[in-house]
C-alpha cells in the first residue's frame, strides 16, 4: 500500500504530504516514522506535495507539532483532514 502522508513523531498533530498532491475526500495512508506504524485519514482539501494536513481538529491558539516540535500556532480553527498552511497557522516568534 502506498504512503501519501508521513507523520514524524507520534505527538505530531500534522502530517506531511509526500506525493504530488492529495485531493478532497481522498483516503490516505499515513506512516508514523517514530514507531513504524500506520494510520489513515480522509482529506478535506487539495493539498500539494510538502504541505501539511491536520491529523485532528485544531482550535485557535493550539500549538502545531511537527517533527515532535512546536512550529507555530493555529490562528483559525482547522478540521481534521484540512490543509495546514500560512492561511491558518502563524509562527509564535513574531
Amino acid at each position: 500500500m502506498a504512503t501519501e502522508i508521513i507523520i514524524h513523531d507520534q505527538k505530531d498533530n500534522v502530517g506531511v504530504v509526500v506525493i504530488e498532491k492529495i485531493t478532497p475526500k481522498q483516503d490516505c495512508t499515513c506512516w508514523i516514522m517514530e514507531n513504524d506504524s500506520s494510520t489513515s485519514i480522509q482529506s478535506k482539501d487539495e493539498i500539494p506535495l510538502g504541505h501539511k494536513i491536520a491529523m485532528n481538529d485544531l482550535n485557535e491558539g493550539d500549538t502545531i507539532l511537527k517533527y515532535g516540535h512546536d512550529i507555530g500556532k493555529v490562528v483559525k480553527p482547522i478540521k481534521k483532514g484540512e490543509h495546514v498552511h500560512v492561511h491558518n497557522v502563524k509562527t509564535k516568534k513574531w
